[in-house]
C-alpha cells in the first residue's frame, strides 16, 4: 500500500502537469494559400469546379415567410424546393461559408493524401467526414450514449433512494446527499445534450453553451466531492464552501463568453478542478474503506488515463474517429461505473443512519426500563 499511494498520485497529477507543458499549434490548413483561394472563389461564385450549393444562392438562416416573393420567382425550381423545407430540415444545412470550408477542405486534403502528407487542421479542428450532415459523428454517437447513460443512472438512483430504500417519519430519504445528486445527475444530463447539439453543427452559440454546460458541470462536481468525502451536512458549512467556487465558475464562465475564448485557459483551469476533485475521491475511498471503494477507484484512474486523450490529439481515423470522439467512448463505461457508486454510497449511508437510530431507539428504551 505505501508503493501504489505515491503512483496513485503521480497517475493522477500527469494530465495536470502535461496540460501546462503542452502548446497551443495554429491551424495549418486554413493558412495555405490554395485554400484560402477555394473558400474566397467558392463564397464569390457559390461552386467548385462543378458542385454549386443552394445555400450560396440563398441564406440557410432566412425565414421563408418572409421572403419577398418577387425574388422567389427568379430562383430556379432547386432553390424553390430549398425554402419550402421545414425549419428543422433547413437546421441541418450548412450556410455559403460553411459549406465552402468543408468543400474546400475536402479538396485539399484529397490533394495531401495522394502526396502521401497527414491531415492537418482547419479553423481549428480536424478533417471530419460529415455523415448526414453531422459534423462529427462519432461525438455525437458517444455523447447520445452518455446522455443515455446518465439519464439510467439518475433515474435508477431516484427509485432506489424514494421506493427502495426506508425512508423517514417525514417521507424523505435517510440518504443526506440526494439533493447533491439530484442537482449533478440534471447537470450531466444537460452536459452532454449541449455535446451533441455542437458536434453536430460547430456554431458559435452551440460551443458556448458546450463549454459552459461542462465548465458548470465541473465546477459543481468539485463542490460535491469536497461536501461528500468531508460529510459536511451542516448548511453553513456548505454554503462556505459553494459559494468561493461557484463565484469563480461564474466568472470564468462570463470570461469566456463575453470577453476571450481562450482553450489553453480553459483546459489548465479545467484540469486543475479535475484533479483536484479526483485527488479527494481518491484519498477519502483510501482511507475510509468505503464499500465500493473499487468502483470508484476504477473511476478515478480511468479517467486520469484517459484524459491525456484531450491533451495529445491525432487525426481522425477513417475521418471520423479522433481522440475527442475515443475520450467521449470511454466516459460511457465510467459513467454507468460512477453511477452505480453512487447508489451503492446511498446503500451504504442510509444502512449505517438506520441502524444507529435503531441503536439509539434501543438505548432510550433501556433507559426508560
Amino acid at each position: 500500500m505505501k508503493v501504489w499511494g505515491p503512483c496513485l498520485l503521480l497517475l493522477l497529477l500527469l494530465p495536470l502537469l502535461l496540460s501546462f507543458l503542452s502548446l497551443c499549434r495554429a491551424s495549418a490548413g486554413d493558412e495555405r494559400l490554395p485554400y484560402k483561394s477555394c473558400v474566397e472563389n467558392c463564397e464569390k461564385s457559390g461552386c467548385i469546379e462543378d458542385s454549386c450549393f443552394n445555400s450560396c444562392k440563398f441564406p440557410v438562416d432566412n425565414d421563408p415567410d418572409g421572403v419577398d416573393q418577387s425574388s422567389t420567382m427568379s430562383l430556379d425550381p432547386t432553390y424553390e424546393t430549398f425554402l419550402k423545407e421545414p425549419l428543422y430540415l433547413r437546421w441541418k444545412k450548412w450556410d455559403c461559408t460553411s459549406e465552402c470550408r468543408y468543400q474546400c477542405m475536402v479538396q485539399e486534403e484529397m490533394k495531401r493524401e495522394s502526396a502521401a502528407q497527414l491531415p492537418v487542421k482547419y479553423h481549428g479542428k480536424w478533417p471530419f467526414i460529415r455523415i448526414f450532415s453531422l459534423q462529427e459523428p462519432a461525438s455525437v454517437a458517444f455523447s447520445v450514449l452518455n446522455l443515455l447513460i446518465h439519464f439510467q443512472g439518475f433515474s435508477s438512483f431516484l427509485v432506489l433512494v424514494y421506493y427502495k430504500l426506508p425512508l423517514s417519519a417525514h417521507g424523505s430519504p435517510h440518504y443526506e446527499y440526494v439533493s447533491l445528486w439530484v442537482v449533478y445527475g440534471l447537470l450531466s444530463m444537460n452536459s452532454w445534450i449541449w455535446s451533441t447539439v455542437f458536434h453536430s453543427r460547430d456554431m458559435r452559440f452551440s460551443e458556448m453553451l458546450d463549454y459552459s454546460s461542462a465548465i458548470a458541470l465541473l465546477g459543481y462536481s468539485l463542490i460535491l466531492a469536497i461536501i461528500r468525502t468531508g460529510s459536511l451536512q451542516a448548511e453553513a458549512a456548505r454554503v462556505m464552501v459553494s459559494a468561493p467556487i461557484i463565484a469563480f465558475i461564474s466568472t470564468h464562465i462570463l470570461y469566456l463568453n463575453l470577453y476571450r475564448f481562450d482553450y489553453g485557459w480553459n483546459m489548465q483551469v479545467c484540469t486543475v478542478i479535475g484533479v483536484t476533485q479526483m485527488l479527494l475521491w481518491a484519498v477519502w475511498a483510501w482511507r475510509y474503506h468505503h464499500p465500493a471503494r473499487f468502483k470508484l477507484f476504477t473511476v478515478v484512474l480511468g479517467i486520469s488515463l484517459f484524459k491525456l486523450l484531450e491533451i495529445y490529439e491525432f487525426p481522425p481515423l477513417w475521418g471520423i474517429l479522433d481522440a475527442h470522439a475515443i475520450w467521449h467512448a470511454t466516459t460511457v463505461p465510467i459513467a454507468y461505473l460512477w453511477w452505480s457508486f453512487i447508489k451503492d454510497d446511498a446503500k451504504f449511508r442510509t444502512k449505517l443512519v438506520t441502524s444507529k437510530k435503531k441503536a439509539a431507539k434501543v438505548k432510550k428504551s433501556r433507559k426508560m426500563q
